[in-house]
Formats: structure tokens, C-alpha cells, sequence
């Protein structure tokens, strides 16, 4: 497997940051996963407007080799030297600057890491719950997809110890934001909801590709914040992400769910990557 690494291809043993880096020590970075079809990164200009936006609200100052041109180009040569028609890629921004609190000298201020690899597993039987782990919704993090992913990956891992594929993280006013690793929608009388961005929820790519799709099919779409018992009473549930695509939620607590309309949407979804 290799990775690009500063615009450098190179084995992924070899890809290394400064252990003083405020990405070593405090998490400081932001990152984005990009949908891979037919070697082309799908959503591109809303991936890149995002990560730069991140990094500029974390006040990550970007190293003048790191452009646009410069970071598809290497995501690109990347793709050709792992073979990967189709899968995904995350490109991540490291934050290599001194803090105030440990200070010392780094030659970059900026490092640029692209991995690539497979979509995530989808069995078809995806089985949600909910995470008793909370998202903050005033957090300066919230909405931010920064290198501080742990809590997500907590939630993930607890709601997998009691055999649930993914969790539903609910806010401090207990509105459902998000799944761990995805955006969150449902569907009630043939109409399709999904969290707001008040809730904390990041504004995934992917969501706002679907809420664009399902409108241009004619259904109506809403952003709001609601609790857990409004997910109950739906007739299905769907999350979604750059490595998943859209992925239908067969049992919500043990209940099963249909997916008609899911069904639906995944198709077109399928049909709109070609367009």
C-alpha cells in the first residue's frame, strides 16, 4: 500500500509527522473522505471548499505548496499507483506549527497526507442504535472534521460490542445530530427528514448531495431538529457517507425497517455518479 505524502509517493510505513507537532500532540488537523469512481474523486470542489474552510477555522495555515491543483494532482497519481477504480481516498491537512505551550523549530508548517482504500462494508442488514455518547453542539469542533475523531470512533465501537453496526449520538438537548460515522435521514409519509446543522451534525458531502437528488425527484426534504421518538415513528431510515454512499438502516433497536423509498434513492444516487 502507498500513500502520497507531501506530494511524494511512498510505502505507508514511511509517512511520518514530527512527534512535537501540534497534530501529534493535540489532535490539530482536519481531513476529508472522497468517493473514488472510475478513478475520479466525486464532489471534488465541495470536498476541497470544506477541508480549507476547516483548516482556516482551526487556524491551520496551509503551506504555500498545498493548492488545489497541487493536492488533486498527487490524489490522482495516488489513485493510478494503488490501482483504485473505485473506493475512497482521505486527505488530511496535519497542523506541523510550534504551540505556545511547546514551542520548537519544524521545517513545514503544513503536512499533507492521501491514503487510499476500499468503500466501507455494507451487508445490506445494517442494525442502528442509539449512543449513549453525546455530541456538542456549541463545541468550536462542532461541524468541523478535524483529527480529534475519537469520540466517533468511540461511539462506533461501543454500539458494535453490543452487535449494532453503527449509533445514533443525540446533542446536549438530546436532538439526534448524526450517526457516528454518518449523516443521519429518515423517512415519514413519503417525506425525507435529516438533522440540522444547529444539532452539530457535520455538513457531510454526501448529505447534500441527497438532499439535492431527493428534490429533484420530486420529494420534500426537511432539516430539523428532533428527538429520538420521532426516529421510532419513521417508516425508514438511511445514513449516509462519502465510503458508504447511501446505506439502508435494516433494524433500528432490534425493529425492523422497510426501504422502499431508500431503495429508490439508492438507485438514482447510483445513476447521478454517472451523470
Amino acid at each position: 500500500m502507498f500513500v502520497s505524502f507531501n506530494h511524494q509517493i511512498i510505502p505507508a510505513s514511511e509517512a511520518k509527522i514530527s512527534a512535537l507537532a501540534s497534530a501529534a500532540l493535540y489532535g490539530s488537523g482536519v481531513f476529508t473522505t472522497v468517493a473514488i469512481y472510475n478513478r475520479k474523486p466525486f464532489q471534488w470542489r465541495k470536498h476541497w471548499q470544506r477541508l480549507t474552510e476547516n483548516a482556516e477555522k482551526l487556524n491551520i495555515r496551509l503551506s504555500a505548496d498545498l493548492t488545489e491543483e497541487s493536492v488533486q494532482n498527487s490524489l490522482a497519481e495516488l489513485i493510478e499507483q494503488n490501482n483504485l477504480p473505485d473506493g475512497r481516498a482521505r486527505i488530511t491537512f496535519f497542523d506541523e506549527a510550534a504551540s505556545e505551550i511547546w514551542t520548537f523549530e519544524n521545517a513545514r508548517r503544513t503536512s499533507l497526507l492521501i491514503t487510499t482504500g476500499d468503500f466501507r462494508g455494507d451487508s445490506g442488514e445494517l442494525r442502528l442504535t442509539l449512543s449513549p455518547y453525546r455530541v456538542n453542539s456549541k463545541s468550536p469542533l462542532a461541524g468541523v472534521k478535524s483529527c480529534n475523531y475519537l469520540e466517533n470512533l468511540l461511539a462506533l465501537e461501543e454500539a458494535k460490542s453490543r452487535r449494532f453496526d453503527e449509533a445514533i449520538r443525540l446533542n446536549e438537548r438530546g436532538e439526534m445530530a448524526s450517526a457516528a460515522m454518518a449523516n443521519l435521514f429518515w423517512i415519514s409519509d413519503e417525506t425525507i427528514f435529516t438533522p440540522s446543522l444547529e444539532t452539530g451534525c457535520l455538513e457531510g458531502t454526501t448529505r447534500g448531495f441527497v438532499i439535492e437528488l431527493a428534490k429533484e425527484l420530486g420529494f420534500e426534504v426537511y432539516t430539523t431538529d428532533e428527538h429520538f421518538d420521532e426516529l421510532r415513528l419513521a417508516d425508514e431510515v438511511f445514513i449516509t457517507s462519502a465510503g458508504l454512499g447511501i446505506a439502508k438502516v435494516a433494524s433500528l433497536e432490534g425493529e425492523t425497517l422497510a426501504g422502499e423509498m431508500t431503495s429508490r434513492l439508492q438507485r438514482e444516487f447510483s445513476a447521478g455518479i454517472l451523470r
